[in-house]
C-alpha cells in the first residue's frame, strides 16, 4: 500500500465516454422487458391524473425532424408530470386515411391500380398505413417516449370509425350538417373537395386581364350626360377560366364611379382608380366625363363578352379599392365572397367544370378543355372580338393543395358541410377560445382570426380510403335519408366490422327495417360514395380515445402541436367539441414552431439540407437530440446544423463529466450516512441550498413549459455552480479527508442530495442517461429500480435569504482573488503554490472573512490565507474590489505529496507528508507508514 492508496479518489463504472447510440437501445428493451410503462401507471394508480391526448401523425412515410420534436416535446412534459406525481396516462396515435395514403398505394400500384375494386384498393390502402404506422412507431420508441406504444389509437380502427359515426350522428342531430351546392376549393389533380386547412399559399404565374363588359340597359336618367359611343363596365381578373361562369359585376356600395372617355369609348371605372387603370391601359389621352354613385348604377345589365347572357351590376362590400378598377367579375360558382352576394341577389350558380378541371358542354366554345388551357384560348377569343383592353402575366400568392402542391380552384359542386357561418358554431367556438390558455398567448390571436374567417367546414371527400359518409339516397326520387335510426346502425355497424363493411354490404341490408323516404315513401336505397375529410377523423379523437380508454378522461389536459395546426387539428377538435360537447377539448394548448437549417431555411431535399433524426440518434444518441430540443425557445421555429448539434454534445459532455465526476465521489455512500443539514460545513450547505433554488427555478419552468430556460440554467449550474466552483474546492476534503468524518460525510451528504436534484432536472430531457446513472448509484433497499419511478424532491429553501447573500458576497470575494491568482497561473504555477493576502476595505468584510477563517484555503484552493486587519496599508500592486484587496505571493514549505499543499510542517513527521495528511494516514493506513519508506 502507497501512500496515493490512502486517498479517496473518485471511483465509478459509469464510462465518461457514453456510447449513446450503442447503449440506449439496451436500456430501451430493458424498459420493455420491465413494462416501464404499464409499471408506471400502476404506481400512479389513484394519484391525479393529468390528461395529455396525442395528436396523430400522418402515417404515410418515416418520421422526420419535425415529428421528432413533437413527439419529444411531449415526452417531456409525460415524464415531469410523473415526476411531480401525476398519474400521466398518454396514448400515441395514427391518422391512418386519406388522400396522401391513397394517391402513395395508387401511384405503387401504377397501372393495376385501375383494376382493383374499392375493397382491393381499401385493403391496400390498410396494409401502407399499418406498415407506415408501425415504422414510425419504432422510431419514435427510440426516442426514449413513455407512452402506451403497445396499445396506440388508430383512426382505421373499428371502434374508432364508429366513434367518429357517433359524432357525426350528434352534429347532424344539432342541425350543423348540411348538403349544399357552394364554391369550395377543389384540387383536380387529387380530385377532391379540400378543406380550408388543407390550402397552403405559393407563388403563382396567372394571366391579368382587364376586360370590357358592353352595357344593354338605358342610361338616360343614370348619367347626365348624352353619350355617343357605347358605354362599358371595365373588369379585371386573373383567373379568366372563370369567365364563362359570370353573371354579375359587383361594385362597391356608396362609392363614386366615373365615366372615363378614352379614344372612341366610354368606361365607367371607380374614380379613385382611374389614374391606376388608365395608365396600366396605356391610356394617356383621356378626361373624366362625369361621376355617378355606385347606387345609382346597381341593376344595370350588361352583356356577357362571348356568352350569349346578361351580366348585371349588383353592390358588394368585399370590393376593395386597393387592386383592379373597382368593378369586380363576379361568378358565385367559382368564389366565396361572389357565392354568398350571389345568394343575396338570387343569381345563378353557374360552375361548368368537372371535377378533372374539364369544361362541360355548359361553357359554350370551350368545353372539352382543361381550365389552365382555357386560360388562353380564352383571351384570345376576346382579343379577337375586340373585349380585351390588356393581358400581361403577374405572379401573386395563389391556393394549392397541400399534399400534390398543385393549383386549386374554387367549384361549386353539392358537398356536405359543417355550418360555421349560418349557426351558432363560430361564435360559442369563438368565447370558448377564450377560455383556454395559449401558449404562447399569440397562438389566441391566430386561432380566434382563422375561425372568424373560415367558411362552412366542406367534410365531404371524392375517395375511396376513409370513412363513409353515413348517409343514404332514395333511389326513386334521390332525396336524402338520414334520420337517428339509419345513423344508429351504421355505427352499430361499423363498430363490428368497420367501415369497410359500407362497400361489401347493400344499403337495403344497413338500413333498418321499415325505413322509407320521406318523400315519396320508397324503400330501396343507395348509398353515399364520399368519404369524411380526414381532418374529421382526426378531429373527433378527444371523443374517441378521452371518453373510451380505461384511466382517460375528457376534455385533455393539454394539445402540443406545431404552429399549422391552428387551421387544423386545433380548430377541427375545437368544432367537434363546440358542436357536441359546448366546451374546448382542451385547457391549454401549447404551440411549437417549424425546424429549420441554420440559415433559418426550410428544410427541402432540393436545397440539402434535411437532418433526419434517425441519423442524429445513430451517431450521437437519442438523449443529444432530446438536448437539442429543449435547448432552442420552440415558440419561434428551431434551427438545426452540425455546428449547433456539435454544440449540443459539448453540453451533454459537460453534463455528463457532471454525474459521472458526482458519482465517482459517491462510491459506497450509504444515504442512512447522510448527515442532518444544519450539521453539515457552510460550504455544503450553500451547495445544496443553491441546487434547491436552481430546482425551484427548473420547476416553475416545466410548469410554464418553457422548457429552453432548464437547458441553459442547468448547463449554466453544472459549469459555474458545480464544476467551477463546488466540486473544484471540496475535491481537497473528498479525496483526503476520511470518509466516515464529518468534512467527509457532509460533503458526501450535499453530493447525494446534489445528484438527486439533477436526475430529476435532467430526467424528463434525458432519460437515458439518467437511467444509466441510477443503475450505477449506490441505492438502498427501498429504491425503485428505475429513474423513471423516482418523485420530485423538494425544492424548499433549507436556509433563508441572509445565509445566501452572505454566500453571494463570499463568492464575490474569490471571483476578485481568482482574477488575482490568474498571472500566477500564468507562470505555470498551481493555485495550491500560492498564499493569499486579504485585506478588508469595511467592518462588514472583516466580519465576514473572519466567519471563514476555518474554510477560506479550501474555498480560494490555495495553500494559506493571511488576513490582514483593516486599517492596514494596502500595496499598490493589490488586485481590489469594493470590498477587499488581494496580494498573492508563493505559499512557504513543501509541498504535501498527499494533499499537495505547502505546509511548514511538511516532513517533519514523515517524509513528504503534513501534519495533518500524516495525523489522517498514521491513524487509518499505519501499515502504509511502515512499508512506504
Amino acid at each position: 500500500m502507497k501512500i496515493r492508496d490512502t486517498l479517496n479518489l473518485p471511483r465509478t463504472k459509469f464510462p465518461m465516454k457514453a456510447n449513446l447510440s450503442r447503449n440506449e437501445p439496451k436500456i430501451l428493451q430493458w424498459w420493455e422487458e420491465i413494462k416501464l410503462y404499464k409499471t408506471i401507471r400502476e404506481a400512479r394508480k389513484g394519484s391525479p391524473v393529468y390528461m395529455f391526448h396525442d395528436g396523430p401523425p400522418y402515417a404515410n412515410g418515416e418520421i422526420h425532424i419535425g415529428t421528432a420534436l413533437n413527439k419529444i416535446l411531449k415526452d417531456v412534459v409525460v415524464r415531469y408530470k410523473t415526476l411531480r406525481g401525476f398519474d400521466c396516462p398518454f396514448v400515441p396515435g395514427w391518422d391512418t386515411h386519406g388522400l396522401p395514403i391513397e394517391l402513395q398505394v395508387m401511384s405503387k400500384l401504377r397501372e393495376k391500380a385501375d383494376e382493383l375494386s374499392i375493397k382491393q384498393l381499401r385493403k391496400e390502402c390498410r396494409r401502407f398505413a399499418l406498415h407506415f404506422m408501425e415504422v414510425q412507431r419504432k422510431q419514435f420508441k427510440r426516442l426514449g417516449g413513455l407512452a402506451d406504444w403497445d396499445h396506440p389509437y388508430l383512426t382505421l380502427e373499428p371502434a374508432y370509425e364508429a366513434k367518429q359515426i357517433e359524432v357525426f350522428s350528434e352534429l347532424y342531430r344539432s342541425g350543423y350538417v348540411f348538403r349544399g351546392k357552394k364554391p369550395i376549393y377543389w384540387c383536380t389533380h387529387c380530385e377532391t373537395a379540400l378543406a380550408e386547412a388543407e390550402i397552403e399559399y405559393r407563388d403563382h404565374m396567372s394571366p391579368s386581364i382587364y376586360v370590357k363588359f358592353p352595357t344593354m340597359s338605358d342610361l338616360t336618367g343614370i348619367l347626365q350626360k348624352p353619350y355617343r359611343y357605347n358605354i362599358y363596365f371595365v373588369i379585371w381578373t386573373t383567373t379568366p377560366w372563370t369567365l364563362p361562369a359570370n353573371v354579375a359585376i359587383c361594385l362597391k356600395p356608396d362609392t363614386k364611379y366615373a365615366v372615363v372617355a378614352a379614344g372612341d369609348e366610354n368606361y365607367i371605372i371607380a374614380e379613385y382608380l382611374v389614374p391606376v387603370v388608365m395608365n396600366e391601359l396605356g391610356f394617356d389621352d383621356y378626361y373624366i366625363v362625369e361621376t355617378v354613385s355606385s347606387d345609382k348604377l346597381e341593376g344595370i345589365v350588361c352583356h356577357h363578352p362571348f356568352v350569349d347572357r346578361e351580366s348585371q351590376i349588383i353592390l358588394g362590400n368585399h370590393v376593395t379599392m386597393d387592386t383592379g378598377t373597382g368593378c369586380v367579375h363576379t361568378a358565385p360558382g367559382h368564389g366565396q365572397e361572389d357565392y354568398e352576394i350571389g345568394l343575396k341577389y338570387k343569381l345563378p350558380i353557374i360552375s361548368p367544370l368537372d371535377h378533372r378541371g374539364i369544361f362541360t358542354i355548359d361553357a359554350g366554345d370551350f368545353a372539352h378543355l382543361h381550365y389552365e388551357k382555357a386560360n388562353a384560348d380564352i383571351v384570345c377569343r376576346l382579343e379577337e372580338d375586340g373585349y380585351l383592353l390588356k393581358s400581361t402575366d403577374v405572379s401573386h400568392q395563389y391556393p394549392h393543395c397541400w399534399r400534390c402542391k398543385k393549383p386549386v380552384i374554387f367549384r361549386a359542386t353539392k358537398q356536405w358541410f359543417i355550418s360555421v357561418e349560418n349557426s351558432d358554431l363560430r361564435d360559442r367556438s369563438l368565447e370558448a377560445i377564450k377560455k383556454v390558455k395559449w401558449i404562447p398567448d399569440w397562438g389566441q390571436r391566430r386561432i380566434t382570426g382563422m375561425v372568424e374567417s373560415r367558411p362552412d367546414w366542406c367534410i365531404s371527400r371524392q375517395r375511396y380510403w376513409g370513412v363513409p359518409i353515413p348517409v343514404f339516397y332514395c333511389l326513386k326520387c334521390g332525396h336524402e335519408v338520414v334520420n337517428a335510426n339509419t345513423l344508429e346502425a351504421v355505427i352499430k355497424l361499423f363498430s363490428e366490422d368497420g367501415s369497410g363493411a359500407w362497400y361489401t354490404e347493400e344499403a337495403d341490408n344497413i338500413v333498418p327495417a321499415g325505413t322509407r323516404c320521406p318523400k315519396c315513401k320508397n324503400s330501396h336505397f343507395r348509398k353515399e360514395s364520399d368519404i369524411l375529410d380526414v381532418w374529421f377523423d382526426s378531429g373527433v379523437s378527444h371523443r374517441a380515445v378521452l371518453e373510451t380508454r380505461e384511466g382517460h378522461s375528457w376534455p385533455s389536459q393539454l394539445y402540443l402541436e406545431g404552429s399549422d395546426q391552428h387551421r387544423g387539428w386545433f380548430q377541427t377538435s375545437l368544432l367537434t367539441s363546440i358542436g357536441t360537447r359546448g366546451l374546448p377539448p382542451y385547457r391549454t394548448v401549447l404551440t411549437h414552431g417549424f425546424v429549420v437549417d441554420g440559415d433559418g431555411r426550410k428544410m427541402s431535399k432540393s436545397l440539402g439540407n434535411v437532418i433526419a433524426p434517425q441519423e442524429i440518434v445513430g451517431t450521437l444518441g437519442a438523449d443529444v437530440l432530446r438536448l437539442w430540443v429543449v435547448m432552442a425557445d420552440y415558440k419561434e421555429d428551431i434551427r438545426i446544423s452540425d455546428e449547433i448539434m456539435k454544440q449540443v454534445v459539448d453540453a451533454y459532455r459537460k453534463l455528463r463529466n457532471t454525474l459521472r465526476f458526482i458519482l465517482g465521489n459517491l462510491r459506497g455512500f450509504r444515504r442512512e450516512e447522510a448527515v442532518p443539514f444544519e450539521s453539515m460545513l457552510e460550504v455544503d450547505r450553500y451547495a445544496v441550498a443553491r441546487t434547491r433554488q436552481v430546482l425551484r427555478r427548473a420547476e416553475a419552468s416545466f410548469e410554464r413549459f418553457e422548457f429552453y430556460r432548464i437547458y441553459h440554467d442547468l448547463v449554466n449550474y453544472t459549469a459555474v455552480d458545480l464544476s467551477s466552483f463546488y466540486l473544484d474546492v471540496i475535491k481537497d476534503r473528498l479525496y483526503t479527508a476520511p470518509r466516515d468524518t464529518l468534512p467527509g460525510l457532509s460533503a458526501r451528504t450535499a453530493l447525494s442530495e446534489i445528484l438527486w436534484m439533477l436526475l430529476a432536472a435532467l430526467g424528463p430531457v434525458m432519460p437515458f442517461t439518467c437511467e444509466e446513472v441510477w443503475q450505477y448509484m449506490e441505492k438502498d433497499s427501498n429504491d425503485p429500480e428505475t429513474v423513471a419511478l423516482l418523485s420530485w424532491p423538494s425544492s424548499e429553501a433549507p436556509t433563508d435569504e441572509k445565509f445566501m447573500e452572505k454566500w453571494s458576497d463570499i463568492l464575490s470575494i474569490r471571483s476578485t482573488v481568482l482574477n488575482a491568482i490568474e498571472s500566477f497561473r500564468s507562470e505555470g504555477r498551481h493555485s495550491l503554490d500560492a498564499e493569499i493576502v486579504l485585506y478588508p476595505l469595511d467592518k462588514r468584510t472583516e466580519t465576514l472573512l473572519g466567519s471563514m477563517r476555518d474554510c477560506i484555503e479550501e474555498l480560494l484552493i490555495v495553500s494559506s490565507v493571511e488576513m490582514i486587519p483593516l486599517g492596514a496599508d494596502i500595496p499598490d500592486e493589490a488586485v481590489k474590489d469594493e470590498t477587499v484587496a488581494v496580494m498573492v505571493r508563493s505559499a512557504s514549505g513543501e509541498r504535501c505529496s498527499r494533499c499537495w499543499k505547502r505546509r511548514d510542517s511538511t516532513g517533519v513527521e514523515y517524509q513528504e507528508l503534513c501534519d495533518r495528511c500524516f495525523s489522517i494516514v498514521k491513524d487509518r493506513y499505519p501499515e502504509v507508514l511502515a512499508t512506504d519508506v
